[in-house]
């Protein structure tokens, strides 16, 4: 799948940039200065843009590496509170949970901050658990915090030491939250991080102000830069979306009175995932400003509980065979309607033929559509009877059925997702067609949009009319005649187009295209997928 809009583009122009101009300090978001996150994915992925070429691939890849060490730590989290089958059972539902399946694979800076955060929370733990002997722990706890604050900021900080020191406080060990504080971690703490901090702000002056009180403080406390306050329950939602297709299946796995089956699990390590949990969830609930990606570290302590209970029911020979009647079909009744539902929404694109979506119109391909999604609709009709049938007549398997179909169809889930969303959601569509139909050394505007896609994949420099966004901190920077040249208002652009004849433009959505012709009434459409529009304008 190319890179998507904006997230993923930006995130891969940014460190691409860095390995051009040679300033690993400052980041650049468009040849402007962006300092609204700290730089440790773009060096990751500008390391590997060095080793592997600057692609998709590469654009993940840090990402990826991140999602596998949330996964190895869910393993070892499961191991430590049970045992190793335990551990494997964790990993396995992490890694097909929704939400780290999708987010994991795709270019944003949420997950390193994850990997990085729960790191360091379940290093300070083991600290606390080994009695405050085992230094290591301690000096991992900020080391960790340090590569966390390095990727999103202040927050990375923040969750650890808060989550440990709840802990602490809901036993009333007040006084030993205090041994949370190492002198040695504090030095380690600031080796990683204040290096970078020193020089950004010495290259730009006003780098603490923007960065700590804006981009921390005003964002958690204002709706800034997201026009809309979302409601205190937004991520509830998410959660339990994330937390498909295995959700559904816990009706089955407790309904069996649930055969103590935390009883195991002591009461410290339950009310330590519990505190994780709510913490974070109420950090970003209270929050003004509200992202999907950000309840991601949410998901490693429910994957371990889900772990030792999917665990206890799968290899309970006790529970291997269940008694018929209404309350197993119940109980079995999530499963059914998880997969209906699912199949109800690869049935509906096509009958749909032409859907709006964000303005712009999506024309699905049926017999494609039908070829990418059949497998899937045969696996979910799977899912509902084939792990059930597979225990009765083994005696075991349940669990591992669920999982090879749940994985399979999750990576052949990718294809229709891709086929969906590429036309509106990357800029990759426009991307080909500029570098066929783009005349050569001819200047490209984007009209009230920026795909920083365009700039990535083309390697060219695209002026900006009226849509400029989180880049207004970077634009105020700028040499006056660089930020005629290449940042525009309408009437400027309009005027331009009006003085020198052709020009190029991209827009996108046809009410764009509308208000762009009503000011340039010559405007030939030379490409269009019915979202991106490659106009040539003359007067």
């Amino acid at each position: 799948m190319p890179l998507m809009e904006p997230d993923e583009a930006r995130y891969s122009d940014t460190p691409s940039f860095m390995n051009s101009s040679g300033d690993y300090v400052t980041p650049h978001l468009n040849h402007v200065v962006y300092l609204e996150k700290p730089p440790l994915c773009y060096w990751a992925t500008a390391l590997l843009f060095r080793i592997f070429g600057e692609n998709e691939f590469s654009s993940r890849l840090f990402v990826a590496l991140c999602t596998w060490g949330c996964i190895l730590l869910v393993f070892k989290m499961g191991k430590h509170f049970h045992d190793e089958r335990t551990g494997m059972y964790s990993a396995a539902i992490f890694s097909t949970f929704l939400f780290p399946f999708a987010m994991g694979r795709i270019n944003i800076l949420d997950i390193p901050l994850t990997f990085f955060v729960c790191l360091a929370t379940w290093s300070g733990y083991l600290y606390v658990l080994s009695g405050y002997r085992k230094k290591g722990w301690i000096y991992l706890l900020y080391i960790a915090s340090a590569l966390a604050f390095l990727a999103k900021g202040l927050i990375g900080v923040v969750f650890p030491f808060m989550i440990i020191g709840l802990w602490l406080l809901s036993y009333r060990k007040y006084r030993e939250v205090l041994k949370l504080f190492s002198p040695v971690g504090i030095a380690l703490f600031l080796l990683l991080s204040l290096p970078w901090l020193i020089l950004v702000q010495r290259a730009n002056p006003d780098f603490f102000h923007f960065f700590f009180i804006q981009e921390h403080f005003l964002r958690y406390t204002t709706t800034m830069h997201h026009n809309r306050n979302e409601p205190f329950w937004f991520f509830i939602p998410i959660v339990i979306l994330g937390t498909l297709p295995w959700l559904a299946f816990l009706c089955k796995v407790l309904k069996e009175k649930s055969h103590d089956m935390l009883s195991l699990l002591k009461a410290a390590d339950r009310r330590f995932l519990l505190i994780w949990f709510f913490f974070i969830l109420g950090f970003f609930s209270l929050s003004s400003s509200k992202l999907v990606p950000y309840i991601a570290p949410v998901f490693l302590p429910i994957a371990v509980l889900f772990g030792y209970l999917f665990g206890v029911y799968d290899t309970n020979q006790d529970i291997q065979t269940e008694k018929s009647g209404d309350k197993k079909f119940l109980c079995h009744l999530p499963v059914i309607l998880q997969s209906l539902l699912f199949i109800l929404l690869l049935v509906v694109p096509p009958f749909i033929k032409r859907s709006r979506i964000e303005g712009g119109t999506i024309i699905i391909n049926p017999e494609k559509w039908w070829l990418l999604v059949a497998p899937l609709i045969l696996i979910q009709i799977l899912i509902i009877f084939l792990p059930d049938m597979v225990r009765r007549r083994r005696q075991r398997g349940w669990f591992a059925t669920i999982y090879v179909l749940t994985a399979f169809f999750w990576v052949l889930f990718i294809f229709p997702i891709s086929e969906f969303l590429t036309p509106y959601k990357s800029a990759y569509p426009v991307v080909q067609a500029i570098r066929t139909l783009l005349p050569k050394d001819q200047k490209l505007y984007q009209y009230k949009i920026s795909l920083y896609g365009i700039d990535f994949y083309n390697k060219i420099r695209t002026p900006i009319v009226d849509d400029f966004g989180e880049e207004s901190f970077g634009i105020a920077k700028l040499p006056s005649e660089e930020k005629k040249e290449y940042f525009l208002s309408s009437e400027k652009f309009y005027k331009l187009c009006r003085e020198n004849g052709d020009i190029y433009c991209v827009t996108q959505y046809k009410d764009r295209l509308e208000e762009l012709k009503k000011h340039i009434p010559h405007a030939d459409i030379i490409w269009s997928n019915n979202v991106y529009y490659l106009l040539r304008l003359h007067c």
